[in-house]
């Protein structure tokens, strides 16, 4: 806990971040979880994810944007990567920050960026709206839920640290959007969040099993491979076919359980961010799984 405080702390310190940016080394943990800086860099990681029978979820890193300028640029460079996918056909959907679109300047700018991009993807581009800190969560389900009433394309991630994330599963089931069910990443207080591993495994849990029994094609992103045994017994107990769901992972991250589960035939998506502002990022991956620190770490001596 104390090493995941730090790290969290960590991801919002400009110094830290200045020192790790311009370190030569960083460079080589980085491309552990992150698939590079321009659209260019991340095709060829997409791929060859689609070459092992995954897809992919491409995220332009970058939050808390302040100015129109930059949400401006995000759009375009989103714009820019819809053109890029569909002239290379690759199995993919796009993942976007609600801060990076705007969300705190405004929610109407944030909606008006978000609808640009979703008339630019549809109909074949699947866009889902990342959940970011708890300041947020209502701003941007208000937003999907707006938009999920006139596109399809488009869902939104639940996490399953909030106490409040049952009864926001529960909404999503009823309009019949789309969940990323994930653990949560950001620091929140015990007033909001439950605060032990165990009560946020099971409530994921809990959650889980709702969304395998009356979702929308839910995506379960977990690298837990105690939760993903517990969804497998759930789903043969209850006659739930595979293709009703998937499994969804970080790019670089327990890549020997990826190559099993699609061994075993199960749909997998790999999150796939790319972009210059990979820093909070990745120090947010490190702070979730001890391992991811070591992974990284090990990164500095072998490729």
């Amino acid at each position: 806990m104390l090493t995941r405080t730090l790290l969290l702390n960590l991801a919002a310190n400009k110094k830290a971040e200045r020192l790790i940016r311009n370190n030569r080394l960083s460079s080589r943990m980085i491309t552990r979880f992150v698939a590079g800086e321009t659209i260019e860099q991340a095709i060829a990681p997409v791929k060859a994810l689609n070459a092992l029978g995954a897809t992919a979820s491409l995220d332009l890193l970058g939050e808390s944007v302040t100015s129109e300028a930059d949400v401006e640029a995000t759009v375009q460079t989103y714009l820019a990567l819809v053109q890029v996918l569909r002239e290379n056909s690759l199995k993919t959907t796009l993942s976007v920050k609600p801060t990076a679109l705007g969300l705190d300047i405004n929610e109407d700018l944030c909606e008006k960026s978000l609808t640009r991009l979703l008339n630019a993807a549809a109909p074949d581009l699947f866009i889902q709206i990342d959940m970011e800190g708890s300041p947020h969560t209502q701003g941007t389900l208000d937003i999907f839920y707006r938009l999920r009433a006139q596109y399809k394309n488009v869902g939104a991630v639940i996490q399953a640290y909030l106490y409040r994330s049952e009864a926001d599963i529960e909404e999503m089931i009823r309009v019949g959007g789309r969940v990323r069910l994930c653990k949560g990443a950001y620091k929140e207080s015990a007033d909001i969040a439950y605060p032990q591993k165990s009560e946020v495994d099971s409530n994921y849990v809990r959650l889980m099993k709702r969304l395998l029994d009356a979702g929308n094609f839910p995506g379960l992103a977990t690298h837990d491979a105690n939760i993903i045994e517990l969804a497998k017994v759930y789903l043969h107990d209850n006659d739930i076919p595979k293709e009703r769901f998937e499994f969804q992972m970080l790019y670089g991250v327990r890549r020997d359980l990826q190559a099993q589960l699609l061994k075993e035939g199960y749909n997998l998506m790999v999150y796939t961010p790319f972009g210059e502002h990979w820093y909070p990022y990745f120090m947010r991956r490190l702070a979730e799984r001890p391992a991811n620190l070591l992974f990284a770490l090990k990164s500095l001596f072998y490729r």
